[in-house]
């Protein structure tokens, strides 16, 4: 059996069986997508690959820039052939929450802009229904603490502040990140998001409705790809 990190980098090099020729690519963000970046920098160099990057953080964008990756902004890219990206949850429906690594208003902003998303993870990662997993919402830094309240009417456990009021966590963007503790209860993620998004103050919601098309997944052993039916790939 292999280990667990020598699986996400297959996840992650088997993600790149996607990639090809000419493509405009939606970099993700996470430990596991990073095995992604770092193959796609190998194509380029020892196979001639042709692509450009569009990084949808901070960190990835220096990684991709250290690996000497072609990169674009997403304002200089309106149509995006591909997305490469982790989840900190996947459903049967294959809809997602994104958003532990802080990435998720870029994440969302670069997969809705391309023409098919392929998710790398590890089979932690599958569950039947999706709020095990705390739902980030990214919020204005200002009116967090009204956003807070206003979700709290909607979330059954904790809504907390990441990081702490003292010291918050910063996004790129300079917002902060709430955490909504719904356990396993969001079967009907689409019109959480909406409901959600309607709140003043709110930035981004950590729920992937409808984008995702394929999963690469790193199970106990081995490494399998789930296609979503009827979706774009």
């Amino acid at each position: 059996m292999a280990g667990v990190e020598q699986l996400k980098e297959q996840a992650g090099i088997a993600a790149c069986r996607f990639v090809s020729n000419g493509m405009t690519l939606g970099l993700g963000t996470g430990s596991t997508v990073r095995y992604s970046i770092i193959e796609i920098a190998r194509m380029i160099k020892q196979e001639g690959l042709d692509v450009i990057g569009v990084p949808t953080s901070e960190a990835t964008r220096q990684l991709a820039e250290h690996l000497e990756i072609p990169l674009r902004t997403i304002e200089e890219s309106t149509i995006l052939d591909l997305t490469i990206d982790g989840a900190d949850e996947f459903d049967p429906n294959f809809d997602l929450i994104k958003g532990g690594g802080g990435a998720l208003t870029r994440e969302k902003v670069v997969a809705k802009a391309s023409k098919s998303m392929v998710v790398v993870a590890d089979e932690t990662k599958q569950v039947r229904t999706l709020g095990a997993f705390d739902l980030p919402i990214e919020v204005d830094s200002i009116l967090w603490e009204d956003v807070r309240d206003a979700v709290s009417h909607v979330c059954p456990g904790e809504v907390s502040l990441r990081g702490s009021e003292e010291d918050p966590y910063i996004t790129d963007n300079h917002g902060f990140i709430l955490d909504c503790s719904f356990g396993s209860s969001i079967s009907d993620p689409g019109s959480l998001e909406r409901e959600i998004s309607e709140v003043t103050g709110v930035v981004e919601v950590g729920l992937f409705v409808g984008i995702c098309d394929a999963v690469v997944m790193a199970s106990s052993d081995a490494v399998e790809t789930l296609v979503k039916p009827g979706g774009r790939l």
